[in-house]
């Protein structure tokens, strides 16, 4: 078997980035022009890609997850990228480091899209409860609260703590064996998981915030990136905790 050489690596690399930065640039352009529909709804009501304020039927539920699948890539993929870039590294077959990096990148985003599916059943449902306005955000201080008590919790258990870790240690995944583009789909797939364990209750609080808010939005994913990336990873994590969870129970005990 043949080892890559540097020139082979070189270009695998680049190209690795260039699809990558793609893929996350088009996602935010979707999420910014989602938002700006929302904040001008009397044009963005007609936005092909928009879903009905009510009543969802079968094409609104896709528009809806179409938009919750395309903001988790906008968010995720970037804190992502170490992981992405060990896994392509880990290659032994020369002029594969692109093609295993955007496999690996796709089983990891497959991950968030069976999030996705979950979140779009579960906006539809708070939709109909007139738990959530017609322009996404929470109608109630109840659901806010309990979802920021809920995801500060979170913040603390074990199961918590070891998805964190195996994110934030993409590391290991230099010394996988030789890989198929199938294999390295699954190994993106199960990174995923790690990472849907780590983050999906801080995803539920877009419910809080605005499913659409951009403030939201950009501060969940410079949150979620720090998370994973800074040296102090248990106090950043303990510290979100604790402030969630005040901030929840502020909002349960206001009137």
């Amino acid at each position: 078997m043949r080892t890559l050489r540097g020139g082979e690596v070189e270009r695998g690399s680049w190209l690795l980035r260039l699809g990558i930065a793609l893929a996350v640039g088009t996602a935010w352009a979707y999420v910014l022009w989602m938002e700006w529909g929302m904040r001008h709804m009397d044009v963005g009501a007609q936005m092909l890609i928009m879903p009905r304020m009510v009543h969802w039927d079968s094409i609104d539920l896709g528009l809806v997850f179409l938009m919750w699948a395309v903001m988790m890539a906008a968010m995720m993929l970037p804190s992502a990228w170490p992981a992405v870039r060990a896994a392509a590294a880990s290659t032994r077959e020369p002029g594969r480091v692109a093609l295993d990096g955007w496999s690996f990148a796709a089983g990891y985003l497959a991950a968030w899209v069976t999030f996705s599916a979950g979140a779009t059943l579960l906006h539809w449902v708070l939709l109909e409860a007139a738990l959530v306005t017609t322009t996404m955000e929470s109608a109630s201080r109840v659901l806010s609260g309990v979802l920021l008590v809920g995801a500060g919790l979170y913040q603390f258990t074990l199961f918590k703590g070891a998805c964190l870790r195996r994110c934030r240690s993409p590391v290991s995944l230099l010394f996988l064996p030789p890989q198929s583009v199938s294999s390295a789909a699954a190994g993106g797939f199960s990174q995923g998981l790690s990472c849907l364990g780590c983050c999906w209750a801080l995803m539920l609080l877009l419910f809080a915030g605005g499913v659409m808010n951009l403030y939201w939005i950009v501060g969940l994913t410079a949150y979620v990136v720090v998370e994973k990336r800074a040296p102090a990873a248990l106090w950043v994590r303990q510290t979100a905790g604790i402030v969630l969870v005040l901030w929840g129970i502020y909002l349960l005990g206001a009137r």
